[in-house]
């Protein structure tokens, strides 16, 4: 249950929202009505994801398991839901997105992905535990560019689940409604910033 109670969705922009929302997701995710409360923050917010997917400097996937990361670690269960229902809508590798939860323990992920979660990890952490070694890895296997990129996307992937967390915001079933096998389960572990 949220924090604050989903405002009723309401007039010419709250019927365009609406009709968009569904299209794109089947529904009307509950962050749309709780965020409904101050409409300029929602706008704001929901502007950035459009851009964010423009960006094209970095692999599709790669940034969608950086996301995926992000959401577990910080718990925000409406944020998982939402990019493993969408990598299944893109075509991305869905056992590995299923196993972004426990990826370290997992045999799936190439040194390249595992890098990239652990990277994502590490700028989740309060304080981040970012350093020069993992971005040197990663610069020489995607470029600066690419990098660059990664990092904002993890960033903005920290901005959306934190607020959703404390407010409450959870998963909208996403996944469930289009018959994906459930997320594997986060292990519980120490958090550390190495990949392996």
């Amino acid at each position: 249950m949220t924090r604050i109670q989903p405002a009723e969705i309401t007039g010419l922009k709250g019927m365009v929202i609406k009709r968009f929302a569904t299209k794109l997701t089947g529904k009307v995710p509950t962050a749309i009505g709780v965020y409904w409360h101050n409409q300029k923050v929602l706008m704001g917010m929901s502007s950035l994801g459009p851009k964010v997917k423009k960006w094209d400097a970095c692999d599709e996937q790669l940034k969608s398991f950086a996301h995926m990361a992000v959401a577990s670690m910080v718990g925000c269960t409406w944020c998982l839901d939402f990019n493993y229902f969408e990598a299944h809508n893109n075509d991305l590798d869905m056992e590995k997105a299923r196993e972004v939860p426990r990826w370290r323990e997992s045999t799936l992920f190439t040194p390249l992905e595992r890098d990239v979660l652990a990277y994502a990890e590490a700028m989740t952490e309060t304080e981040p535990t970012v350093t020069d070694a993992m971005v040197e890895r990663l610069v020489e296997q995607l470029g600066e560019a690419a990098v660059v990129e990664l990092t904002a996307v993890i960033a903005f992937a920290n901005f959306t689940t934190r607020g959703n967390v404390a407010l409450g915001i959870e998963s909208d079933g996403f996944a469930a409604a289009c018959g994906l096998k459930p997320l594997a389960e986060r292990s519980p572990r120490p958090r550390v910033a190495s990949a392996s």
